[in-house]
């Protein structure tokens, strides 16, 4: 067991979701009431470890942000290990394990998704005594059974295609609502099915045009006269997802740095062709099925706002369970949820890794019982 811990350091990072002012009062609370240890917040994620800027924490200061959405710490998307610095990208980790160090912080505790996974692996290999936390409103973090987020940003999502139910059908159109999830589909398949959109297209499942208009001119014959589809943001068609498999497939095999630096350009290019591939999708059944297409993006909303009380709850236990692995000296690990309790995930299984949506998910095996269209 290492030392007793007695100041603890927090930071949010990567994009903001609903919860971290939550997690940041749960593990506050419990830490400074319970085991009487001191906390500070570093402001603006990784950028504040570099240049040493933070917060001290005390009850005043946790008092009153448990509904609060965004952060009070501020975040941001920097990297550790290529830190942008006088217009280069520098390895900060000495940096800051010195300012750790200085500060007297016996454990750090990051909140985060799959990036942050990343930087907390590089930070803890350079003997930071860290915890990670799931954040991400995409549930896409490898080793826990969710992520503080996703639930509020899945009901902020399901009443948006609930309300596009109405317009659609008074319009008698086909609207797109395209969903958060560039990588893993949980998200839109998630609000498509309690939304009850008539397709659902998810990263996980490249479509078809032919696959798609086939099940709205079924709705059509069966006197539909409207559909909704869900589409995550990292939705592709079957030709746009090969494109974008061979790219990645130059990327990992190329074998000189000049080779990789230009298969990266390519990939680069490749995604940026594909940027708007819901309004192409739209048009495309505008011109197949004759009816008109309208599309809404969701964007940045899924992300703001009060959190739920089940997104309050997990991450209020999140954080009350991470102060309890700190007083135990329980280091380089992802405190997971799991069922209605926690486990600790090293977090050397974690960094790197992506939770998709597996096709045989129960969730996809619903959405096909009751005849909602995947577009395969």
């Amino acid at each position: 067991m290492s030392k007793k811990a007695r100041k603890v350091g927090i930071l949010t990072a990567g994009g903001d979701a609903p919860g971290l002012n939550a997690v940041i009062r749960g593990l506050g609370k419990t830490i400074i009431t319970h085991y009487g240890m001191e906390l500070i917040g570093f402001r603006d994620g990784i950028t504040g470890l570099v240049e040493n800027r933070y917060v001290n924490l005390d009850g005043s200061t946790l008092s009153g942000i448990l509904t609060l959405g965004g952060t009070i710490l501020g975040t941001s998307r920097d990297k550790v290990n290529k830190f942008p610095l006088h217009g280069e990208q520098v390895n900060m980790v000495p940096t800051v394990k010195e300012n750790l160090d200085k500060l007297g912080i016996d454990a750090l505790v990051m909140l985060g998704g799959g990036g942050t996974a990343k930087n907390a692996k590089l930070l803890m290999d350079a003997g930071v005594n860290v915890i990670l936390l799931p954040k991400t409103i995409d549930n896409d973090i490898w080793g826990t059974d969710t992520s503080f987020g996703f639930a509020t940003a899945m009901e902020v999502a399901t009443q948006a295609v609930d309300r596009l139910h109405s317009t659609a059908h008074s319009h008698h159109r086909i609207i797109l609502a395209e969903i958060m999830g560039h990588r893993a589909g949980w998200l839109a398949l998630g609000a498509g099915i309690a939304g009850g959109a008539d397709i659902i297209l998810i990263p996980e499942i490249p479509y078809t045009i032919d696959s798609v208009t086939e099940t709205i001119r079924a709705r059509i014959s069966r006197g539909s006269t409207f559909s909704v589809v869900a589409v995550a943001e990292g939705a592709r068609d079957a030709t746009d997802t090969a494109s974008t498999q061979a790219a990645l497939e130059l990327v990992s095999t190329a074998s000189t740095p000049e080779n990789k630096k230009a298969a990266k350009i390519h990939l680069a290019t490749v995604q940026d062709a594909q940027r708007e591939h819901t309004f192409k999708l739209a048009r495309e059944l505008e011109s197949t099925t004759g009816l008109e297409t309208r599309v809404s993006i969701l964007g940045y909303i899924q992300r703001g706002g009060t959190p739920s009380a089940e997104d309050r709850l997990l991450a209020t236990r999140l954080g009350s369970a991470t102060a309890d692995h700190i007083y135990r000296g329980e280091y380089g690990i992802l405190v997971a949820a799991r069922g209605q309790g926690t486990e600790p995930v090293a977090l050397e299984d974690v960094a790197g890794k992506l939770k998709s949506v597996p096709t045989d998910h129960h969730w996809i095996q619903t959405a096909r019982w009751i005849g909602t269209g995947l577009g395969d």
